[in-house]
C-alpha cells in the first residue's frame, strides 16, 4: 500500500483534533484545569498531509470531578469540590501548502466551537468581595469558545517524520468573570512544541510522541496568571487493513511553575495528571479526489494532582484531498 494512503487521512483527523481539542473545555489553572487539554496529539501527529484545504468537525465531551475535600480557585473564589461537563462541536479549517518552507510541509488552521458547559461546586469560601457562601451552587450555559489558531512544519525522511508547531487563542469576548461556566478564557495563551512519528506503511506499525509547553497571560478580571505547563502526548497504533487502524494513546501533564497574582489564593497550585485510553480510526473513500477520516478516542485520567479527574472523549470526522492513487513510499514528497 502507498504510504500516503495512511498519512493523509489519518493525520488530518489527528491534526484537526490536536488543534481543536486543546483548549476548549478548560477554564484556567485557577479552575484546576489548563489551557492545553492533555491528549490533544495522537497517532500520525508528525506525518505529512496532502496539500490543499481540509475541513474537520469534532464532537467533544469532557467530564471532570473532584471530591468535596479538594479545593480550587474558581472565578476569583476558593471553592470546595468541583464538577464540570462540556459538550462542544468544533468546526475547523486548515490549509497545507504545496511549496516547502524551510524544507518542510507547512500547515495553518483556525477554528472555533459552540458548546454547552455545566459547572457545579459543593461550597464556596471567600468570594471576590470577601463574602462567604456555603452550600451547593452551579452554572450552565450554551456559549462559544475563543478563536484558535495553529501552524506547523513537518519534515519527512522515509519512515521518520518530525514536526514543530505553535498554537494559541484569540479571545472571543464571550468570557464572563461572573459566571462559573465558560468556554473562553479571559486571557491569551500560546502553546508550542515538537513531535516525532515513526510510520512503516509496509507493516502498518505507527508510533507518535509530541512534547510542548504552554505560557498563559494574566486574567485581568481575576488577577490570576497560570504557571508554565509541560505536556507529553503519545500514541501507538496498528493498521489492520489499509483503511482501519487501532491502538492506545496516553499523556503526561506537569505544571512547571506556580500560579501567581492576587487571585492565586491557593499558592502555586501546581497540577499534574497521567492518562491513557483506546483509539480507532477509519479512512473513508468519498467522491473522486476526496476522502474522509472518522476517529474515536477516549482518555481516562489517573494520578491527578491539583486537578479534577475524569475522562475526555471525542469523535472526529474530517474531509481532505485524496492522495495520488499511485503514490510510492520510496520518494517522500517533503524533505530537504
Amino acid at each position: 500500500m502507498a504510504r500516503s494512503k495512511y498519512t493523509s487521512a489519518a493525520f488530518l483527523g489527528g491534526f484537526c483534533a490536536a488543534l481543536a481539542l486543546s483548549p476548549l473545555p478548560a477554564k484556567a489553572d485557577n479552575g484546576g484545569l489548563s489551557f492545553y487539554l492533555p491528549g490533544t496529539f495522537g497517532s500520525l501527529a508528525a506525518a505529512p498531509l496532502v496539500p490543499g484545504w481540509a475541513y474537520s468537525t469534532i464532537y467533544l465531551h469532557v467530564a471532570q470531578s473532584a471530591g468535596g475535600g479538594k479545593s480550587f480557585a474558581q472565578g476569583g473564589s476558593v471553592v470546595l469540590g468541583l464538577n464540570a461537563t462540556a459538550d462542544a462541536l468544533v468546526q475547523g479549517i486548515s490549509y497545507t501548502f504545496a511549496t516547502p518552507v524551510l524544507g518542510a510541509q507547512a500547515t495553518v488552521a483556525v477554528l472555533a466551537a459552540p458548546g454547552n458547559i455545566g459547572v457545579g461546586i459543593d461550597g464556596r469560601i471567600t468570594g471576590p468581595a470577601g463574602n462567604t457562601i456555603s452550600g451547593s451552587t452551579g452554572d450552565n450555559r450554551f456559549t462559544v469558545s475563543d478563536v484558535f489558531y495553529q501552524g506547523s512544519l513537518k519534515w519527512n525522511q522515509g519512515v521518520h517524520n518530525e514536526m514543530v508547531y505553535v498554537s494559541g487563542n484569540i479571545p472571543s469576548g464571550t468570557y464572563d468573570p461572573n459566571r462559573l461556566a465558560n468556554l473562553s478564557f479571559g486571557f491569551t495563551a500560546v502553546d508550542f512544541g515538537a513531535g516525532y512519528t515513526y510510520f512503516d506503511p509496509k507493516t502498518g506499525h505507527e508510533f507518535s510522541i509530541v512534547g510542548g509547553m504552554t505560557y498563559s497571560g494574566t486574567n485581568d478580571d481575576l488577577q490570576y496568571q497560570n504557571g508554565i505547563d509541560f505536556h507529553i502526548d503519545w500514541a501507538a497504533s496498528q493498521f489492520i487493513s489499509k483503511n482501519v487502524h487501532v491502538g492506545l494513546a496516553g499523556y503526561y501533564f506537569q505544571q512547571l511553575t506556580g500560579d501567581s497574582g492576587a487571585g492565586a489564593r491557593l499558592g502555586d497550585f501546581k497540577g499534574r495528571v497521567f492518562g491513557i485510553g483506546p483509539q480507532v480510526g477509519f479512512i473513508i473513500p468519498l467522491s473522486e479526489g476526496y476522502q474522509g477520516y472518522l476517529n474515536l478516542k477516549a482518555y481516562k485520567d489517573i494520578e491527578a494532582q491539583n486537578r479534577p479527574e475524569g475522562y475526555t472523549a471525542w469523535l472526529t470526522f474530517s474531509v481532505s484531498n485524496a492522495p495520488p492513487e499511485h503514490a510510492t513510499p520510496a520518494k517522500p514528497t517533503y524533505r530537504k
